[in-house]
């Protein structure tokens, strides 16, 4: 691949102690283009805005898909990544969707490692602190047309991050929504498609004008179903029990949400991936049964939730502390990620940078 390394670095004008989620990018970025039916020799270039046409493809026909990963500071000499294999497989997936050409396992991983050891220094040394990593794909190709385009480029941006949401670790507050629905069978709703989270913007706003975090989306059929939360895939712990939402195509297959089942099943908790209704979770609440919500994805890893809205009825749980579970299953993922722990899934991808 061909590295360009930037004059100016902006390293020393970013506060690690004071992030916000995605404001700051570090100093390189990837960018592979695909045309002539093959994607073209990689290159990591200083950071800086790009030039295309007005006629550009994916700004009038959302051709356009991402991922959200991160990278974890375990030591000067150590970053690690965390389940590349699993990002490559939904970025791959997601594109094919999408009508995307798949970008090569080995560019994916390569580009990766490259770009990490030139700016591991902007990894976050404070533990809850990352380095989010942008992988996106859109349609370049000059052209109106209602078809797939048949050039695209590939490129992978990264920031230095804190917590995504503003309570931080607090427990969130969720509002089911009678006017709007995220995805339909046989939809994009399982693919990471620009414009799913484009289309989800106004009820969020909606919802938060209202003093609530997020939507927790229903089924678009009976909206009588738990999908999953704007950002993030959600878990009830029921009587022991650990439920989620079953994938069956509308809703997104989280990564995260993969981890927390394979580590509470080898905690030998049983676990449930099936429909589960509102109603369902509000019966839990009122007989005792239900013992902790909380959300996983990326961005937040574990996010507690603390209160639920639905058609008036309201399920409030602790408000200002994380639940036990939760709490354990948080410590013990990003113990992994930031290599204070085992890892017995061979889940992190270290980059050697010393």
């Amino acid at each position: 691949m061909e590295i360009t390394k930037t004059q100016n670095s902006r390293l020393s004008s970013v506060d690690f102690d004071n992030l916000e989620f995605g404001r700051k990018f570090s100093d390189h970025m990837i960018d592979v283009t695909f045309k002539n039916g093959s994607w073209q020799e990689p290159q990591i270039t200083p950071y800086a805005p790009i030039s295309f046409h007005p006629s550009m493809h994916a700004l009038h026909y959302g051709q356009a898909v991402f991922e959200g990963m991160k990278a974890y500071y375990v030591d000067d000499e150590t970053i690690n990544l965390f389940r590349l294999d699993d990002h490559h497989e939904r970025i791959s997936n997601s594109s094919e969707r999408m009508c995307i050409p798949s970008m090569e396992k080995e560019i994916f991983i390569d580009t990766l490692e490259a770009l990490i050891r030139l700016d591991h220094k902007w990894v976050p040394k404070t533990k809850g602190h990352a380095l989010y990593i942008r992988p996106f794909v859109f349609a370049s190709e000059e052209y109106i047309a209602a078809r797939a385009a048949k050039e695209y480029r590939y490129m992978v941006i990264t920031s230095p991050v804190a917590a995504y949401y503003k309570e931080g670790f607090n427990p969130v507050s969720l509002t089911t929504t009678d006017n709007y629905v995220r995805a339909v069978k046989g939809g994009t709703g399982e693919a990471k498609a620009a414009g799913n989270y484009g289309g989800s913007f106004l009820p969020a706003q909606k919802a938060q004008a209202e003093g609530y975090t997020q939507v927790l989306w229903l089924d678009a059929k009976e909206n009588k179903y738990v999908e999953e939360v704007g950002t993030m895939n959600i878990f009830f712990k029921i009587n022991g029990k650990l439920v989620t939402p079953e994938l069956g195509g509308t809703v997104l297959p989280g990564i995260t949400r993969r981890s927390v089942i394979a580590q509470a099943k080898a905690w030998d908790v049983d676990v449930e991936e099936r429909r589960i209704s509102i109603d369902e979770v509000f019966d839990a609440h009122k007989d005792g049964s239900l013992e902790e919500i909380f959300g996983s994805g990326t961005a937040a890893v574990i996010s507690p939730v603390g209160l639920i809205h639905h058609k008036g009825d309201t399920i409030e749980l602790d408000r200002d502390n994380i639940g036990p579970f939760a709490k354990k299953m948080y410590d013990t993922i990003t113990g992994i990620q930031y290599g204070e722990l085992n890892d017995p899934f061979n889940w992190v991808h270290p980059v050697k940078v010393g």
